[in-house]
């Protein structure tokens, strides 16, 4: 059973259409990625399976029932949780009451006080800053406390938006190898990333987005060889 299943999905901004009917699967386990230029339709793929944005056509199935008219809320309750792109931390709260926020839908509370130890485990800087305001932070920090908060919600499955925008070379490794343990303790990963190179060297399976369709599907490793995927998105040549 796939974990995701996007069916024929459309989007309309007015009378734009930004997603023109795109299908992509993610199995449970997988880093799957998105690539694409800009205004591809990448963050409003990432939004309507969220919820955020409204879809006009299409459906789409997680844990093989349909979130297509589903709320934010009950779609982060039933374990499908997003990062979004610029990170969005909640500048005045501390960086451990942002922490908390990514909780707020939950009530176990000894199991919220040992998922946080696992997140300060993880980055350990975000202990380090516990106390201080998250707009303090730089980027890379904003980056890590954005996944934490996210991972604070326990999801089955991620949605990662652009995670390395912004961010110094020594530092996207960082996140991208954080992406990588994460998938490892067992949470399903979808990579929207302009970072092409990066993205398809962890993901398991890739898409390309182009003007709001799949362009290009098939085994990251295989899509990374392609000529195409070459020219386009990586700058052409080995």
């Amino acid at each position: 059973m796939s974990l995701l299943e996007v069916k024929d999905l459309h989007v309309h901004y007015g009378v734009i259409e930004a997603l023109k009917g795109v299908s992509i699967t993610v199995e449970p386990g997988q880093i799957v990625t998105l690539i694409g230029s800009n205004g591809a339709g990448k963050t409003s793929l990432l939004q309507a399976i969220s919820g955020i944005v409204k879809k006009t056509g299409g459906d789409i199935l997680f844990k093989d029932a349909s979130i297509y008219k589903a709320s934010p809320r009950k779609i982060v309750q039933g374990g499908l949780v997003q990062v979004p792109e610029g990170r969005h931390v909640f500048p005045g709260l501390s960086v451990y009451e942002n922490l908390m926020m990514g909780a707020y839908l939950r009530k176990d509370k000894k199991e919220i006080a040992n998922d946080l130890k696992t997140v300060y485990e993880r980055f350990p800087i975000l202990e380090k800053r516990k106390n201080q305001d998250a707009s303090t932070l730089s980027g890379g920090e904003q980056q890590m406390l954005a996944m934490g908060r996210a991972l604070m919600a326990r999801p089955e499955l991620l949605l990662l938006d652009e995670p390395s925008m912004g961010l110094a070379p020594i530092l996207v490794k960082e996140i991208f190898s954080i992406i990588q343990d994460i998938q490892q303790t067992g949470t399903t990963i979808l990579l929207v990333e302009q970072n092409a190179r990066m993205a398809l060297s962890i993901a398991d399976y890739a898409y390309v987005l182009e003007t709001g369709r799949i362009a290009l599907q098939g085994p990251a490793h295989e899509l990374a060889e392609s000529e195409d995927v070459q020219n386009a998105y990586l700058g052409g040549g080995k």
